[in-house]
């Protein structure tokens, strides 16, 4: 206890100073932080003392997946899959890694990752950078007899920036098969704002047939995967019932949601919530929960829903349980609350 109160106090202290520094720099030395302690015996423990112990050795049923506890970190933060055994030393239920494309690709030119502290929000037009689908498999498949009973990844998947929108689903399913032989799930992106053309893939019949395509290619690799369709939460209501309603019907589970392209209830300044991208932290919190209350309503309790967006406290992710999530995915909230955020979500969704 006394080792985890000084990491996190450490992380109050540190903060401030951290914030005085690029946030993409500060975003990738974390992670290269992050992966040299979960490779160390030694930074295992600093971080387990310092994260969310397991609470006991019971593991929970989510559709078909079995994990330690429902909170988990979201696409985006890892995006090739390189801290898995840090997330697990953190106590985390799971990570979603990714989003990874067939190929690697660079994303969007710099600066793309912009923070709006007054709102604990941050901005982000990354543009799916990655080192490709084949290496993010490699560090999976690294990683998986380090990670302890319990502990699930899985893989965000998306389409090249410059592949044509009639050619995405190819895209998608290249990537599946390099990624589903070592995801224990794996999600597809259809809702990130800042792959152009990427939000018209939103409509029943896209992801009906995108859905059956890809559990095609599960059963020829002879490894069907529980499979998850990110939303973007600035769908309207009308339009996400029959989404979700496609969703289910195909066995597959939700995740909402994406980053969104709204500004409204922003206070930093005009240079900041002017730039181009995705909004992502506290001002998500009030659609995210509609769009799950909502979601839940249309599908019922068998689809399994991950919230994602805007959990910033023990009391967010409660409400986000409360409106019919399963799991729940951390992202925004860590940068600005730090591995503390990951014990209060854990014992609020226990």
């Amino acid at each position: 206890m006394l080792a985890r109160a000084v990491g996190l106090a450490a992380y109050r202290v540190a903060r401030p100073l951290l914030f005085r520094f690029d946030p993409e720099r500060i975003h990738r030395l974390t992670l290269r932080a992050l992966r040299g302690a979960g490779e160390d015996p030694v930074g295992r423990a600093v971080l387990a003392a310092i994260g969310a112990a397991p609470r006991s050795g019971r593991l929970l049923r989510v559709g078909d997946l079995r994990l330690r506890n429902r909170v988990g970190v979201g696409a985006g933060f890892d995006k090739n899959g390189v801290a898995l055994r840090a997330w697990a030393a953190l106590g985390l239920g799971f990570a979603e890694v990714g989003t990874v494309t067939p190929l690697p690709q660079p994303g969007n030119e710099r600066p793309r990752l912009f923070r709006l502290s007054p709102d604990l929000a941050l901005i982000n037009r990354m543009g799916f950078n990655n080192a490709g689908a084949a290496e993010l498999a490699r560090h999976v498949m690294l990683s998986r007899r380090f990670l302890p009973p319990g502990f699930v990844v899985g893989v965000n998947i998306g389409r090249a920036k410059a592949t044509a929108e009639e050619a995405a689903p190819a895209d998608y399913a290249a990537a599946f098969r390099l990624v589903a032989p070592v995801a224990d799930y794996v999600a597809i992106n259809l809702s990130s704002p800042n792959t152009p053309g990427l939000r018209a893939m939103q409509t029943p019949e896209t992801v009906a047939a995108l859905l059956s395509a890809l559990e095609e290619s599960g059963r020829e690799l002879g490894c069907r995967r529980p499979i998850f369709v990110k939303l973007a939460l600035d769908l309207d209501d009308d339009a996400l019932a029959p989404l979700a309603g496609a969703v289910a019907a195909a066995g597959a589970g939700l995740v909402l949601g994406n980053t969104s392209v709204g500004r409204r209830g922003l206070t930093a300044p005009a240079a900041l919530r002017d730039e181009a991208g995705g909004l992502s932290g506290r001002p998500l919190r009030p659609r995210m929960l509609e769009m799950v209350e909502l979601a839940r309503k249309h599908v019922g309790p068998g689809t399994p829903i991950m919230a994602s967006g805007g959990i910033g406290s023990a009391r967010d992710a409660a409400a986000a349980m409360d409106a019919g999530a399963d799991l729940v995915q951390l992202w925004t909230g860590l940068v600005y609350r730090g591995p503390a955020l990951i014990g209060e979500a854990i014992a609020a969704t226990s």
